[in-house]
């Protein structure tokens, strides 16, 4: 009888033993938390102001994963995410949330949680009203003068030729004098290319028929080229407005971003003037006042300004570039990733992440 209550002793002994040792493994898995000093900065609807009564999709998110590890934190704000990144180190932040972009460069120094949102770059214009100037002023554009002059030109060697093979033999239709006769042969070459063939002028000898012939083949593909590209300007011209479709429409002009951001070395790497901002706020209020000619940034803060000041004549183009994720931000050596980034598996699996995204997106 004794041993048997030794046998059971020894078995609860055992069995709390070993539930202790696996707890103990647990624990050296989980990161010691006290209090987190977490860094907020971004721009609605990922964030909102410190005096604000919304939280903001990045912010909610945090606390919905803070809540189910049951981590204590407190808050500081900064204007700006890229302030916010390099206070990780200088001012002991253990995580920045917000709509952070994970880019190649910032990995190099900071390490990401994975991606919470997918965002891309968009470009907003105005939407104004072209004057009468506004419509004609692409007729006179520096590339438009340069294909009339090379037309011009390659009229004049076509004419040369023509001239230099019917001058003796048809001195009636092609003169002797250069001017007159190299004229002529312009002409010839301009009647042929638009295939009106008036027949005042007409090649007789085998080298001028051969010339024409070409130029004819030729001009098939020259004059489709020209007519598409004057038909282009046409209905750019005429499409009353002076939106901006994509980034080669950003040319030669000023474009406003977020300083710092990757949207600034996407405008850089266009070729595009770009004057830097700290805030979208900003950015816009240079649109509105005709001092840049587009703002470009990220699609999701911009589509959320716009939902808000429907009563200003902007304009988002469909095009996307430069597709990145947002993410948290942490210090190089955290130990918070591993937790944080399971956290956000377990909730984007149970839909929590989308429901928290479209209660922001969808409202507006």
């Amino acid at each position: 009888m004794s041993n048997k209550y030794l046998f059971t002793f020894l078995t609860i002994l055992s069995f709390l033993f070993f539930t202790s040792i696996s707890k103990a493994q647990d624990l050296q898995n989980v990161p010691e938390v006290d209090t987190l000093l977490v860094g907020i900065a971004g721009s609605a609807p990922f964030v909102y102001g410190e005096d604000s009564d919304e939280k903001g999709i990045a912010v909610e998110i945090w606390e919905t994963l803070a809540d189910k590890k049951d981590w204590i934190y407190t808050y500081k704000y900064f204007e700006t995410v890229d302030e916010a990144i390099h206070a990780l180190d200088s001012e002991g932040l253990d995580v920045v949330v917000g709509p952070i972009s994970i880019t190649s460069q910032r990995v190099e120094y900071l390490r990401f949680s994975q991606p919470f949102y997918n965002s891309s770059l968009a470009i907003v214009s105005r939407a104004d009203k072209l004057n009468l100037w506004d419509k004609i002023k692409p007729f006179f554009s520096l590339n438009l003068i340069y294909a009339v002059f090379v037309f011009v030109f390659i009229l004049a060697i076509v004419g040369t030729f023509l001239w230099l093979a019917e001058r003796k033999a048809s001195p009636d239709q092609f003169p002797q004098d250069p001017l007159n006769g190299i004229g002529n042969g312009m002409w010839l070459a301009i009647v042929t290319m638009t295939t009106v063939g008036y027949g005042d002028k007409a090649p007789i000898t085998l080298p001028g028929r051969i010339i024409a012939g070409s130029w004819m083949i030729i001009s098939i593909i020259f004059a489709t080229s020209m007519v598409a590209g004057i038909a282009s300007t046409l209905t750019l011209s005429s499409l009353g407005s002076s939106t901006i479709s994509n980034i080669e429409e950003l040319s030669g002009k000023k474009a406003a971003t977020i300083s710092s951001s990757p949207s600034a070395g996407f405008l850089k790497e266009s070729k595009v003037k770009t004057v830097g901002v700290n805030s979208l706020g900003e950015a816009m209020e240079l649109l509105k006042s005709k001092e840049v000619d587009a703002v470009v940034y990220d699609r999701p803060q911009l589509l959320y300004y716009l939902s808000g000041n429907q009563k200003e004549d902007f304009h988002i183009a469909q095009a996307e570039y430069y597709k990145q994720g947002y993410g948290f931000a942490f210090p190089f050596k955290s130990d918070l990733v591993y937790e944080i980034n399971r956290s956000l598996l377990e909730m984007a699996e149970e839909q929590e992440i989308v429901s928290i995204v479209e209660g922001y997106l969808e409202e507006e």
